[in-house]
């Protein structure tokens, strides 16, 4: 079984460790404790907290089969004379887009709007990160 500390908790959700303390001691997230007393968080029980606290789709949800929207703020734009790229920062999510000039000007992208990052990919790789302690 996978426990995760409130700090790892905390980064995997994208929000502090005290947030996360103040949800234990809340009682929204049920957390126990470690052979050092330390408060640990089981990962089934992180995940099931984590889509319960997933935003609904927005309302363009209806009008595209892609479901990973990521909104953040533009960071950074770099146009020349027919393409741009797109920096958006969207929680600890660094997301890059390459896309034509025009797009970007007819969005009125400029650093510091907020974006939606809409992903649609044919090919997701996993890998099993070293994040966790397995007892």
């Amino acid at each position: 079984m996978t426990t995760f500390q409130i700090g790892e908790a905390a980064e995997l959700l994208g929000v502090s460790p005290d947030t996360v303390r103040r949800w234990v001691d809340a009682g929204r997230l049920a957390a126990g404790r470690d052979e050092h007393g330390h408060r640990v968080i089981d990962g089934v029980e992180l995940a099931a907290f984590c889509r319960a606290q997933a935003a609904e789709p927005d309302d363009r949800a209806d009008e595209s089969s892609a479901r990973n929207r990521l909104r953040g703020i533009v960071t950074a734009v770099v146009k020349d004379t027919v393409m741009a790229q797109v920096d958006i920062q969207a929680g600890p999510f660094r997301l890059v887009s390459l896309m034509s000039r025009e797009a970007v000007d007819e969005l009125g992208l400029e650093v510091g709007s907020v974006a939606v990052a809409v992903i649609k990919s044919t090919t997701v790789v996993v890998e099993r990160a070293g994040r966790g302690r397995q007892p």
